[in-house]
């Protein structure tokens, strides 16, 4: 019997311990977020000037797919938390020049479609109408100015619920609709940020998974247009380039050139066996050159496949030089 007890007692102390070194790097993360919030503060997130299309004249007359976005990951997912992936709110990103916004969507506790990180449990950052009603809002005030949206199906949830929440936001005449049969699109298929904000089709949405077109024409099949490098890197140097999602494309040299892709430049760390975003490096991962860099990432995958990403998508967008990067990915 005394035997045993110790054994239990050993148990207690190990998941005693492991606890402890999870809250404690909980907290760590906690404050270099609260650190990074109190720096903004006195670091106000300069405006991108309202000129031409999406602030560059020669936009206007670029194809949409071929132009580079600096995406931002996970984008409403905001605060210091080791759940929450940005900084920023949405108008704020927009404000500052971010084009591209990702995000999961998972059905809350109430059966209301909803953004939620992994779970709603875990982090739910409101309705995904409220959250269309700020893009929006936002679209109205700029009205030269072209975004996307990439959403994540998470529940595998059917088509209609996000019709649902579109139609409730008000948002659906912006929509961008891509006609005709998505194999038989290529690059130049893409109509130019110019043509988009003559006709007020200034949202472009992508859905992951559950994507019906012949339904909902305006929610476009993600991996009918893009596909993707590997996420959840672990590894700073980002090495690989190949194509992850979907799976099995990489075997069929044509389809691969007509698509538009996207480049996963986000950093996590694994504490206690979970996967959180790396906050501490941001800065340098979000760098333009050097090992790690957005520049040295982006350009394998250009050099490789013979044409730039889309969409780079980033964590903290606000630490580093992702808009320098971005205006040399797109030669400027």
């Amino acid at each position: 019997m005394q035997i045993r007890t110790r054994k239990v007692d050993v148990h207690i102390v190990i998941n005693s311990t492991v606890m402890a070194l999870l809250v404690t790097y909980i907290f760590i993360h906690a404050m270099l977020g609260i650190i990074d919030q109190l720096t903004r503060a006195t670091t106000h997130l300069k405006k991108q000037p309202q000129i031409g299309c999406n602030g560059r004249e020669e936009f206007c007359n670029r194809k949409y797919s071929n132009i580079t976005h600096i995406a931002t990951h996970d984008a409403p997912f905001i605060g210091v938390l080791p759940m929450e992936n940005q900084n920023v709110d949405i108008p704020t990103q927009l404000d500052a020049g971010i084009r591209f916004l990702q995000a999961q969507t998972h059905r809350n506790a109430f059966g209301k479609l909803s953004l939620c990180h992994t779970h709603c449990l875990m982090k739910d950052a409101g309705l995904l109408s409220d959250y269309l009603k700020v893009i929006k809002v936002w679209l109205e005030k700029n009205p030269k100015e072209v975004v996307t949206i990439l959403l994540t199906n998470g529940d595998r949830l059917h088509i209609d619920e996000f019709h649902r929440s579109f139609n409730i936001s008000g948002i659906v005449p912006y929509t961008y609709t891509a006609r005709g049969d998505p194999e038989k699109w290529s690059l130049d298929s893409w109509p130019t940020l110019g043509e988009l904000t003559s006709n007020n089709t200034r949202l472009i949405a992508f859905l992951d998974t559950g994507a019906d077109q012949a339904k909902i024409p305006y929610l476009h099949n993600e991996f009918s247009y893009f596909w993707e490098t590997p996420f959840e890197t672990l590894e700073p140097s980002f090495s690989s380039c190949k194509i992850d999602r979907p799976v099995g494309l990489e075997k069929f040299p044509e389809a691969v050139k007509k698509r538009m892709y996207i480049v996963n430049h986000f950093l996590d760390t694994r504490i206690g066996g979970v996967e959180v975003p790396n906050r501490r490096d941001a800065k340098k991962t979000n760098a333009w050159i050097g090992k790690s860099s957005i520049g040295e990432h982006a350009g394998r995958c250009a050099n490789m496949y013979g044409k730039k990403p889309v969409a780079v998508l980033v964590d903290y967008f606000d630490k580093g030089e992702v808009f320098t990067a971005q205006d040399r990915l797109n030669g400027f």
